[in-house]
């Protein structure tokens, strides 16, 4: 349990704030956001490798090139969640190819510090308990409350909106990684269900230090995703209206029709 955790929770908190703002965790992972597209071979004939297409909105201007983009996706999640909120969380630079790596690395153990869209959560981690058998101290939990608050006060349609009328740029970053599945919205919802499916943890939570970091004593525990951890850290209140905001956006992202 690192410091890094602090922005992969608030970054729990793109998917709930563009997922409803946006994600920011972290651990390390050699994850390179600029490796160029790789083939990828054709599905089985009969397969529909797009399982929720998004649509563009009749009549809706274009979204800008990827390279000038930060600014017009900043001024748009300013204009939706206020200016204020919007400073203090995001890291404005490089915000959709950001925003796409640390989606789709929250399933897996570690998300790269240096690809963060987030900025990290105030406040040093705190331990109770004693020296001998520490626990997460509930005081961390009140540092997420500022990024949940604005979760919560989000609206969800105007955030979809923005996100489809940027969507063709995602989906460029994401096939520029050169995996399958090669459609982003499809692994938007697949991160979305695994956020969901972290467990309720009951407190008190106990630590163990092996080394300079803190990890979960609980081996399941230590064994879940960087994302799933980052739900646990920020406390089960501010999980579960995290969850809700996520299965909201969720309902609003595999509505759309092609």
């Amino acid at each position: 349990m690192t410091e890094n955790l602090k922005w992969i929770a608030a970054g729990v908190g793109v998917v709930g704030l563009f997922a409803a703002l946006f994600i920011y965790f972290s651990p390390r992972s050699p994850v390179k956001p600029t490796m160029p597209p790789v083939a990828v071979a054709p599905p089985p004939a009969g397969e529909d490798v797009i399982k929720h297409p998004i649509a563009a909105t009749p009549g809706e201007e274009a979204a800008p090139p990827l390279e000038a983009s930060d600014q017009p996706l900043f001024d748009a999640l300013a204009g939706l969640a206020g200016k204020a909120p919007v400073e203090q969380f995001l890291i404005p630079q490089d915000l959709v190819r950001h925003f796409v790596v640390t989606v789709d690395n929250l399933p897996t153990e570690k998300v790269a510090e240096r690809v963060r869209p987030m900025k990290a959560v105030p406040g040093r981690f705190a331990t109770g308990g004693t020296e001998d058998a520490p626990t997460l101290d509930a005081a961390n939990y009140a540092r997420y409350e500022p990024l949940v608050k604005t979760l919560v006060a989000t609206d969800t349609d105007k955030l979809v909106a923005i996100y489809k009328r940027y969507y063709p740029l995602f989906q460029q970053v994401y096939e520029g990684l050169g995996h399958p599945p090669q459609y982003f919205n499809d692994r938007m919802v697949e991160v979305i269900d695994h956020l969901l499916s972290t467990p309720e943890v009951k407190g008190p939570i106990a630590l163990v230090q092996p080394g300079v970091q803190y990890q979960y004593a609980d081996p399941k525990l230590e064994a879940l995703s960087a994302g799933q951890k980052a739900l646990i850290r920020m406390g089960g209140a501010n999980a579960a209206v995290v969850k809700e905001k996520l299965r909201t956006l969720r309902v609003a992202l595999v509505a759309q029709k092609p």
